[in-house]
């Protein structure tokens, strides 16, 4: 072999090599991930039915210093929470000592303390199950059992993002009255054989009160975060001006992600995937009402968005608000843990796991079927939309690898 044919076939096997070398070894660490997504996957519907239990592993703990060591700024509870049930027991049944009026937000809301001094946010139930919400996709009183249900779908997700929330029945007579503040109590009222009370926010009215069955109503309550873990408020970079005739500028500049990208703090960190994976939850539960979030103080924006108040959500079976999925549509990108987790809940899967995380909960059932089947619905139109997204990028730009440890101390 000539000196020319033998370097110029060195080359070649130089340059094999190198793509072997290369494209293998990326291959073998996006599958060992992919692995590890299964594997995840597996061991959430392992722990799916979470049966609400008083018994505690850690007996000289309480379950609220239980949770409170769960949280680190990239998630609400850990992926293995065998004492889960242990706490929502408490949240349920524990003994209400204080209640007083919820001040912030637009919605009916009770701030209750429980035995123990750990607050919970307590939404009463406004709507039967079968209640079609009509109107823009953000209208109507929040619905108490969609906190329920998006705190498991959230489980589902393995966002681990959402506080924990269950359901509850409360005697207002008995439970509430007895311990309710000045403010509170002066908005109780008697209607027919109801006992009802209106509250104190933006949109409370004594013409338009929540009312219980007699005295035990129906609700949801919310575990507070830890006070140690105060909060910080942001303005939704795709949130709605509410203003009939007046658009926001995601609604006509199609570069308008561009312009989020270069914006602190989505120019780094994980702030946009977060966005992005909210915007995702938020079309699978119907919520078009997230003009705000929160995320821990001072993170620099490391921590995660968490996915608080969901009430305005599973309103109206038959409406997918296709607007809600803006951020994905229009940055084109998603994490791959993300987009692995989808894949696996389709073909009915996503349906009938949140129908086994939920029947546990004292107010089961918390969805009517075509909420349920509306989710299965609304995931295909998320997988159509990102398949959209390879086509026109190709999918090393779309799926990004965005792995974050988390570690709890």
């Amino acid at each position: 072999m000539k000196l020319k044919q033998r370097v110029v076939l060195l080359a070649i096997l130089l340059v094999i090599f190198i793509f072997t070398k290369v494209f293998l070894l990326d291959n073998l660490d996006t599958s060992a991930a992919n692995r590890e997504d299964q594997r995840a996957f597996q061991r959430m519907l392992a722990s799916l039915r979470v049966e609400l239990d008083p018994r505690l592993e850690h007996t000289l703990q309480s379950p609220w210093e239980i949770a409170a060591q769960w949280v680190v700024p990239r998630e609400v509870y850990p992926e293995e929470t065998p004492e889960m049930g242990a706490v929502m027991h408490a949240m349920t049944t524990k003994k209400i000592i204080k209640a007083d009026v919820g001040y912030k937000g637009t919605q009916l809301k009770a701030l209750l303390i429980l035995e123990g001094g750990q607050k919970v946010v307590f939404k009463p139930k406004r709507y039967a199950r079968d209640y079609v919400v009509e109107g823009e996709p953000y209208a109507g009183y929040d619905r108490h059992n969609a906190e329920v249900a998006a705190f498991h779908l959230d489980r589902i997700l393995g966002f681990r993002r959402a506080p924990l929330v269950v359901g509850r029945f409360v005697n207002l007579r008995t439970e509430i009255k007895p311990v309710a503040t000045e403010q509170l109590l002066g908005t109780f009222m008697t209607v027919g054989n109801n006992t009802c009370f209106y509250g104190k926010c933006y949109y409370c009215r004594e013409t338009e009160p929540a009312c219980a069955d007699g005295d035990i109503m129906e609700g949801s309550v919310t575990l507070w975060l830890p006070d140690v873990w105060p909060l910080q408020k942001h303005r939704h970079p795709w949130g709605r001006t509410y203003r009939e005739g007046k658009l926001a500028r995601w609604e006509y500049d199609e570069s308008y992600c561009d312009a989020v990208k270069k914006t602190s703090p989505y120019d780094s960190g994980p702030r946009l995937l977060d966005i992005i994976d909210t915007a995702i939850f938020d079309y699978l539960i119907g919520n078009a009402d997230r003009h705000h979030y929160e995320s821990f103080q001072d993170d620099e924006g490391a921590s995660m968005l968490i996915l608080l108040d969901n009430a305005k959500s599973f309103g109206n079976p038959a409406l997918d608000e296709r607007s809600i999925l803006a951020p994905l549509y229009q940055c084109c990108i998603i994490r791959v843990s993300t987009w692995n987790r989808l894949n696996y809940l389709k073909n009915g899967v996503l349906k009938s796991a949140l129908k086994a995380a939920m029947s546990h909960d004292p107010i089961s059932p918390v969805l009517s079927d075509p909420h349920l089947d509306a989710l299965d619905q609304r995931l295909l139109s998320i997988l159509a939309t990102v398949k959209q997204c390879t086509d026109q990028f190709g999918p090393d730009v779309v799926l990004v690898e965005d792995r974050m440890t988390l570690s709890h101390l």
